[in-house]
């Protein structure tokens, strides 16, 4: 029997918002010029696929008739990506509205600073019942559907959403990807229910991502032995705790995470673990220049899951998830606008002459 050939090459649960970053490079509090841009992390992670060609789908939220809406709308298009999702009525002046990420690019000495207003955002009513599953999962399909435990926290509705989401996904041929991206904010208070809604995400996942923290704090991993502090002790570390994911969740095929030693705000050691469950490829932290670093690690995951669509081996998947991030943190938007393949290729070979 034919499998159906799936139409999407990826598929994005996302609540999509804006930032504010000042100009130059300044501080947030001291500055009066800024640049408004469409984010969020999941969105992040799909424009590596987008921009190189992959065909991409967004399910969000929207608040009906609002400017800023529109923005996003108009911001999602241009970085080649369909999307589908309810518009809700902001009601009155303190109905819905989409976040607002206040966040400056730091500079020097000085690390950057990043406050989330949330309230009130939109994407904390995303609902099953407001997507057709059976239509976007078995007659549309997609090769892999990317969580976060960013919006799989965001609220009750958006835990119950992802889950629907990963179970439908998964009955019809997807890949789960899950970065766990723990935010002790957002679990503050639903630490029981959370717990068993990233539980039952991660048993479904074919691709788990997140540091030491993330797999402790969101599935309850025991983490490294405490001991040396030194580069080759943590990547030991690392690879004896994902020993351990790989027996508590043996759905999962890739588990990967970034090595990231900050020298300053514009130079850091970036660096990455990933294994395909046989073997790994370890990436050493080398130094790369930052523009500014919000979404080098949605890069990396970007990256990361567009060698996986191309059925790459785990050793060309990490390093072009290396250059995928590093390609981000050069870039004023949080994602990844790459030209093409050999653009990243040429971040990763160290090749920054001019291409004329």
């Amino acid at each position: 029997m034919k499998t159906r050939p799936k139409k999407y090459a990826m598929i994005v649960p996302t609540s999509m918002g804006v930032r504010l970053t000042p100009a130059d490079s300044q501080p947030f509090h001291c500055s009066d010029t800024f640049k408004m841009y469409a984010t969020s992390a999941e969105s992040n992670v799909a424009s590596v696929s987008s921009y190189l060609g992959m065909p991409v789908k967004v399910l969000t939220a929207f608040v009906k008739g609002s400017p800023v809406s529109h923005f996003i709308k108009d911001n999602l298009g241009s970085r080649r990506m369909e999307f589908e999702g309810p518009e809700f009525e902001q009601t009155n002046p303190w109905g819905y509205r989409h976040q607002i990420n206040m966040a400056d690019c730091g500079w020097g000495s000085r690390g950057p600073r990043v406050q989330n207003d949330r309230a009130g955002e939109v994407g904390l009513e995303l609902s099953a019942a407001d997507f057709d599953l059976e239509r976007i999962f078995a007659q549309e399909g997609a090769e892999i559907v990317h969580l976060s435990g960013l919006i799989a926290a965001l609220s009750p509705k958006t835990s119950q959403f992802c889950l629907d989401v990963a179970r439908v996904a998964k009955e019809n041929g997807s890949l789960i990807s899950f970065d766990l991206n723990y935010r002790a904010s957002f679990w503050k208070g639903r630490e029981e229910e959370l717990s068993k809604t990233f539980a039952e995400i991660a048993s479904r996942s074919d691709i788990l991502i997140g540091n030491e923290e993330d797999f402790q704090l969101c599935l309850g991993i025991k983490g490294p032995e405490a001991g040396g502090k030194g580069l080759e002790e943590k990547i030991d570390g690392f690879k004896e705790m994902i020993g351990r994911v790989q027996t508590a969740y043996p759905n999962a095929k890739y588990f990967a995470t970034t090595l990231r030693e900050v020298l300053s705000a514009n130079c850091h050691m970036w660096g990455a673990l990933v294994t395909d469950g046989a073997e790994w490829e370890v990436i050493e932290p080398r130094e790369i220049g930052v523009l500014d670093r919000i979404g080098g690690g949605d890069g990396f995951v970007g990256g990361l899951l567009y060698g996986i669509l191309k059925g790459w081996d785990v050793q060309k998947c990490a390093r072009f998830a290396w250059a995928s991030g590093a390609l981000v943190v050069t870039l004023l938007t949080d994602y990844a606008q790459p030209a093409d393949e050999e653009q990243l290729w040429s971040i990763w070979s160290g090749n920054a002459r001019v291409k004329r």
